[in-house]
């Protein structure tokens, strides 16, 4: 073997080492919906959480188009049981929507599309959901308080790699009267996607409000996109929300930080030590280590200040050293 080579015992150390703390690489990826941080403010939308349902009517003669889309901000949607495949999006989906066509004179529903709008679909498909937060009290909507939340991840179809992709850009207005969750949730049940357009907006005292569903061109970008926008008006969406229901959960301290530096210092002084070693001396098993022989003994070390703690908090022997016959 070259002496330029490192030993594959070095290189699997490094190995295990760098997987030992995936959560540095992954941290900013994805969407966290009880610990939203931006501009020093806090945010906890976890209430807001769960399945939610909104829809987009679109009247024709005689066929009038659903497009309906559930969403969860927390977690991925969960399959809804008795639901053909054609009708519900793929696992690790968070906005899913589904376009329905309903025909009143032969009394017939049929689906056109389903779309994957965002989600985590890394595995087999290479996208991941990103998240940008802005803080809408600092933007252009300066007389809004809250956050603005745009989501990415799907495309449509999602299994063509040069399908269309898709974003969810949903606004959280504060509003502290409202509370925000009575918003509707899927039943599963077709007569209530069915119900008559007039009857639904007559009812939209919902809190969570669609705004619009189209291709859009992508700022600093020659790309169009498919952008879904909703409003979410809610209590939770108020700068001094977090802490009055729920407490968010507190992020790494100093010692956590600490005690994660002191590991990855210590472990590259090991495997650069034993490289040096390997290639300037020729050294083999222990011999690799720096100060391995101090390494080896420290078994023996702490045995016997073991055995000094031990002495010292029972004290002299009451019979001075002399034992009973």
């Amino acid at each position: 073997m070259p002496g330029s080579q490192l030993p594959f015992s070095l290189l699997r150390s490094a190995a295990l080492i760098s997987l030992s703390l995936p959560t540095l690489i992954t941290a900013s990826i994805g969407f966290d919906c009880s610990n939203i941080v931006h501009e020093k403010t806090r945010w906890n939308l976890e209430a807001l959480g769960g399945p939610r349902v909104v829809h987009w009517i679109r009247e024709g003669d005689p066929t009038t188009h659903n497009f309906t889309f559930t969403l969860d901000i927390c977690k991925p949607l969960l399959k809804e049981k008795g639901l053909p495949d054609k009708e519900q999006c793929a696992s690790s989906t968070r906005i899913c929507g589904v376009d329905r066509a309903y025909n009143p004179i032969e009394n017939v529903t049929t689906v056109d599309k389903k779309v994957d709008i965002v989600g985590d679909y890394f595995t087999g498909r290479g996208l991941h959901l990103e998240s940008v937060v802005t803080r809408l009290s600092t933007s252009p909507r300066s007389d809004q308080e809250g956050i603005r939340a745009e989501l990415s991840g799907g495309r449509y179809p999602l299994d063509d790699k040069k399908g269309k992709k898709q974003k969810a850009i949903i606004d959280f207005l504060c509003d502290k009267d409202v509370d925000g969750t009575e918003t509707e949730t899927p039943d599963g049940k077709d007569e209530k996607e069915e119900k008559s357009p007039e009857k639904r907006e007559e009812k939209n005292e919902s809190p969570l409000v669609f705004k619009s569903y189209a291709e859009e061109k992508v700022p600093k970008s020659d790309d169009m996109w498919e952008i879904l926008r909703l409003e979410w008006t809610t209590k939770y969406a108020c700068e001094d929300s977090v802490d009055v229901d729920k407490p968010v959960r507190g992020s790494w301290g100093f010692f956590t930080w600490f005690i994660i530096i002191l590991f990855l210092a210590v472990a590259a002084y090991l495997i650069f030590g034993s490289w040096l070693n390997y290639n300037r001396y020729g050294a083999r098993g222990w011999d690799l280590v720096p100060h391995g022989e101090a390494i080896r003994d420290i078994p023996y070390i702490v045995k016997d200040l073991g055995r000094k703690v031990a002495s010292t908090v029972q004290g002299p022997n009451s019979r001075g050293g002399y034992s009973a016959v």
